[in-house]
């Protein structure tokens, strides 16, 4: 695969995750089901983990061998809201300038 295309399947995938409106008052369920499918079709195994109130989840997933020392990547879904806020572009579209997505 060309990096070309690496690029453009990278892309494509920010833009999709980008487009859930994920504003922190409101469920990640969404997302955590796309990222979940995600990393299914790519053979890999996640684990959801529900907040008490069963609306907001966290995924756990493996890639690469479980070895001492190896790497975790973490991160979070959910944004701060969005109304009210001068954006000078949609805030839930991938925008690409100047080289830069």
């Amino acid at each position: 695969m060309t990096g070309e295309i690496r690029l453009a399947e990278a892309n494509a995938l920010l833009e999709r995750l980008i487009a859930f409106d994920s504003v922190s008052d409101a469920s990640n369920l969404p997302v955590m089901a796309f990222v979940e499918d995600h990393l299914r079709r790519h053979g890999l195994e996640s684990r959801r983990a529900l907040n008490g109130a069963g609306d907001k989840a966290a995924i756990l997933a493996t890639i690469g061998p479980r070895v001492d020392g190896g790497v975790v990547l973490s991160g979070h879904t959910d944004v701060v809201p969005v109304d009210g806020q001068p954006w000078s572009s949609p805030p839930f579209e991938l925008r690409q300038a100047f080289g830069r997505v």
